[in-house]
């Protein structure tokens, strides 16, 4: 039961004011699965498209630190001064510019029966409108005894930070196909997202939860179970079902980061200032980050995650042509390209950050078989196929046995590049 592209594009929002229709969704290979090309050249830093998610939440660790975002978009809610004094420790923190924080509060809204905060009348709304009628508690928000607050302990006690999934997207999923008028559309786009055989399924599952992840996995089953049951939706909740809603939920999550500090940065960035003046505040930021990095360590986002029909079906490569950011501060993801993408192209993100972009080709499979179940066969990896199968530690570490000189360490980062 597939979902037809009108649906799949029906998420994707304006770029320079109307819809961008640039891109086709084909079938790639067995291996692959589908693929996003272009239809037309799509010029290096143009926006390809933006996409909304079809469902999101924060990270519940992250929710319960106080990291404080719109429960519907993910928009950090904090002022920029508010979050620097928060990440610092520093109650009287202070931040140069105030006028530059874009966070407005005079708009902010929560739900009248829970008391969860949105960023706005329209994310309240929309939230309503989708899931939030199902999942609201009501009075029982803080209840330990309510079966989602239930559900939501038990995530917590089996996923730690550093988060890479919430069992509240799959809430929310279900949610949306209770509430919803026509249940099969949505149900059509859920199923667009990739699945694995029953195997890999488990991998994701050990992935996510660890060692005993199966006794963990029935436990979350059984408390879903309990507070979202739904009759159009069955498989979902049998064993089976709730592996693979569990390995979907695994693989084609989206992680999204907002922050008021990082915009406000942005912004003071864009200042036209005296290079006297330039210098100071560039100084200040610099200081004030690493304030934070002694304070709070990574941690420096309002986090969470989404599914993302379009941006799903990029495959990946060691050296892609487009990148995926979310400059709104919200949960709109902008797909960018990095270089020319000529009518026919396949477009491609990297499921890899920079630093382990730069790691040998053994170490970048390692990566990608342990997260996302493939073998890379991009361009990069071809060319590097002759490398020797050990990764950029155990290279690291045999350098450091046979006694190298000190600057061996660059060298060897120059060849992995």
């Amino acid at each position: 039961m597939a979902a037809s592209m009108s649906d799949v594009f029906s998420f994707c929002v304006g770029v320079a004011g109307r819809a961008r229709v640039a891109v086709e969704v084909r079938f790639v290979s067995s291996a692959k699965g589908k693929g996003l090309f272009a239809t037309q050249l799509i010029q290096k830093g143009e926006t390809i498209f933006i996409e909304r998610p079809l469902v999101a939440a924060q990270f519940l660790w992250n929710a319960l630190y106080r990291y404080r975002a719109c429960d519907h978009c993910l928009r950090a809610l904090e002022k920029a001064e508010e979050n620097a004094q928060r990440l610092t420790g520093k109650p009287g923190q202070v931040l140069p510019h105030p006028e530059l924080c874009s966070v407005r509060k005079d708009l902010h809204q929560n739900c009248p029966h829970c008391q969860v905060m949105y960023c706005s009348a329209e994310c309240r709304l929309a939230a309503a409108e989708q899931y939030h009628q199902v999942l609201c508690p009501g009075p029982s928000q803080d209840d330990p005894l309510h079966p989602l607050n239930k559900l939501q302990e038990a995530w917590r006690s089996v996923h730690y930070p550093p988060e890479t999934a919430s069992i509240m997207l799959m809430a929310r999923m279900v949610a949306t196909v209770k509430q919803a008028k026509d249940k099969d559309r949505w149900i059509r786009l859920f199923s667009q997202f990739c699945n694995k055989m029953a195997n890999e399924e488990e991998e994701i599952v050990h992935k996510l939860l660890g060692d005993k992840f199966k006794g963990q996995l029935e436990l979350l089953r059984r408390l879903f179970t309990e507070a979202l049951y739904e009759e159009a939706l069955s498989q979902w909740f049998t064993p089976d079902g709730f592996r693979s809603l569990f390995a979907l939920v695994g693989t084609n999550g989206q992680g999204i980061g907002t922050s008021s500090l990082s915009q406000w940065v942005h912004a003071c960035d864009a200042l036209e200032l005296k290079p006297q003046d330039r210098e100071q505040l560039d100084a200040f930021i610099d200081q004030l980050y690493k304030d934070i990095e002694a304070a709070t360590g990574e941690f420096l986002n309002c986090e969470g995650s989404g599914l993302f029909v379009l941006q799903s079906c990029c495959n990946h490569s060691c050296v892609p042509n487009a990148e995926t950011s979310f400059p709104e501060n919200n949960f709109l993801l902008h797909v960018t390209a990095l270089e020319d993408i000529k009518p026919g192209e396949e477009i491609c993100i990297s499921y890899l950050d920079c630093c382990q972009r730069e790691r040998s080709r053994h170490s970048r499979h390692k990566i990608l078989r342990e997260n996302y179940l493939f073998v890379c066969s991009c361009p990069k990896c071809l060319a590097e196929a002759d490398e020797p199968n050990v990764t950029s530690e155990e290279e690291e570490d045999e350098e450091e046995e046979e006694g190298e000189p000190e600057d061996a360490e660059l060298g060897d980062e120059m060849t992995d590049v």
